[in-house]
């Protein structure tokens, strides 16, 4: 960057390519992304035990979190309001839904579990808060910091947070790792994700791998090995299922949105050929 009229006016002459992003669909019917964040090197998940637990859009943020090569870290919050085998069966239906990334539990209220969060976060390295609204994002950041930097709202009388953070905003620890805090996210589409959705269906690409044809499209071929393991329990149906969905709705909005280039590029051919053919204003 190089600056001019006393530093008034910069000119930037190049910008380095992100090594990480996070990005999702547009809200609404707009085939578009919408950039959440960059650079990051690690994605915290966060769901609440109590009322937001949920395996199929925990799959969903994974999908998001790998298409864009991030680290995800899966986050449980509010483990005091749930007893300690309800949290040891949550882990353990993450684990056999195929889920092999690391799954940390605590509660902000008691501290329980907040040290184990805390030796995660390395100096130097940025890490993003993901999930709903109300699951504790903010509340984290403030006992991180030890006060109330961030303004939090009060909890329902069922435990269910509300909305408080409206913008995205970077905060330094004191000891050198960063947090970005985000919005809570009532939609995540995924638009151009495939790799991202490969990755988090790992053990349904290694099943596929055993199918009869190369071509398997896993939804009535003779020979799939996916639909195998679906009938002998070795697959959940409901994953099987949210697997097929996320490649189509990925695949589905990759191709509107290439369809929609290549109609603003020939909008742009055709409004520079009029623009040339009325020539310069006298």
């Amino acid at each position: 960057m190089q600056y001019h009229n006393d530093e008034t006016l910069a000119i930037i002459h190049g910008v380095f390519p992100r090594k990480a992003f996070l990005r999702r669909k547009c809200v609404g019917k707009m085939v578009d992304f919408q950039m959440i964040a960059a650079n990051i090197d690690k994605a915290v998940i966060v769901q609440s035990c109590h009322f937001d637990f949920n395996l199929r859009r925990l799959e969903r943020y994974l999908a998001s979190v790998h298409d864009g090569h991030i680290e995800p870290i899966l986050l449980l919050t509010k483990t005091d309001l749930i007893s300690p085998d309800e949290l040891a069966k949550m882990i353990a239906s993450i684990q056999q839904n195929g889920i092999t990334s690391r799954v940390l539990a605590l509660s902000n209220l008691t501290g329980a579990g907040f040290d184990d969060f805390q030796q995660v976060l390395v100096p130097g390295q940025t890490y993003c808060l993901l999930g709903s609204s109300g699951v504790g994002k903010t509340s984290l950041i403030n006992r991180l910091m030890g006060r109330d930097a961030l303004g939090v709202k009060t909890v329902s009388e069922t435990g269910e947070g509300t909305h408080a953070t409206s913008r995205r905003q970077l905060v330094i620890l004191e000891h050198g790792a960063m947090l970005i805090d985000s919005p809570g996210m009532r939609e995540i589409g995924l638009l151009g994700a495939t790799d991202g959705v490969d990755q988090s269906f790992e053990d349904i690409l290694r099943l596929a791998a055993k199918c009869r044809y190369a071509d398997c499209r896993h939804a009535r071929e003779p020979g799939c090995a996916i639909l195998a393991a679906v009938e002998n329990g070795e697959l959940s149906e409901e994953r099987y299922r949210n697997y097929l969905k996320l490649k189509k709705e990925s695949d589905y909005h990759a191709l509107s949105y290439v369809e929609k280039r290549n109609k603003d590029k020939a909008f742009g051919r055709h409004v520079k050929s009029v623009t040339k053919q009325m020539g310069p204003k006298r």
